[in-house]
């Protein structure tokens, strides 16, 4: 009988793989029995996003950008480490959703003062239009799914949303690279892309609702008939 092939690198690689699969077990074991709960992560996000709304206000697009970004980080850990440890709780997805605008909405806030402190005016009132669409693209799915209808289309989802702040952030004001300053585009691209998200949200829950109104009738029984 033959021997099975040896996989690349002999017995020391599958030690190695073995090795790292027991150590990342061994840490989310330890991780999922500490006292850390997803709310706690939620709040450090909070106190993140804060801080890099402080930041911005100063002027320091760059730092402010980088604890924005950890902060967001931070917003998207919350919900995996709930369903990993089993530590969620109908109240903890509500307070990550609630905060979630709420750090937006600061970050934002913080973003237009800068802009108009800077005599940019246009873009400090498309910041307005950035937060409106903002809301409007999470409110859009929470009645989408109120209804029954799943509603997870769009372009402008959260993580675009801070992909495109981030970027702005990180390249404003000309701090990292003279004369570039991506601030007010982004925001420009990300008030146009959660306005096309919250149509394209309506029009799918509108085309969904009218898929079960059909359904429905079709399932119901005819209607009886009565003589006169």
């Amino acid at each position: 009988m033959s021997e099975a092939p040896t996989p690349p690198g002999g017995p020391s690689t599958m030690r190695d793989v073995r090795t790292g699969s027991e150590l990342r077990s061994f840490a989310r074991n330890r991780l999922i029995e500490s006292r850390l709960t997803p709310n706690a992560i939620s709040m450090t996000g909070l106190v993140l996003n804060v801080a890099a709304a402080v930041l911005i206000f100063e002027s320091h697009f760059v730092i402010g950008g980088l604890a924005f970004i950890i902060g967001s980080i931070m917003d998207t850990l919350d919900g995996r480490y709930s369903r990993m440890s089993g530590k969620g709780s109908l109240f903890g997805a509500f307070l990550d959703s609630t905060l979630d605008r709420v750090e937006e909405g600061v970050v934002i806030a913080a973003i237009a003062y800068a802009l108009a402190e800077t005599g940019n005016d246009v873009a400090a009132a498309a910041c307005v239009l950035a937060v409106l669409g903002s809301l409007m693209v999470s409110y859009t799915r929470a009645r989408a799914e109120a209804l029954g209808v799943e509603c997870k289309v769009g372009i402008a989802t959260r993580p675009v949303r801070v992909v495109l702040l981030s970027a702005g952030l990180l390249f404003a004001g000309g701090e990292l690279i003279n004369d570039v300053d991506l601030l007010p585009a982004a925001i420009y691209v990300m008030a146009g892309l959660t306005a096309f998200t919250t149509l394209q949200r309506v029009f799918h829950v509108r085309t969904e609702l009218k898929k079960l109104d059909a359904a429905e009738a079709a399932e119901a029984p005819p209607a009886e008939q009565t003589g006169v």
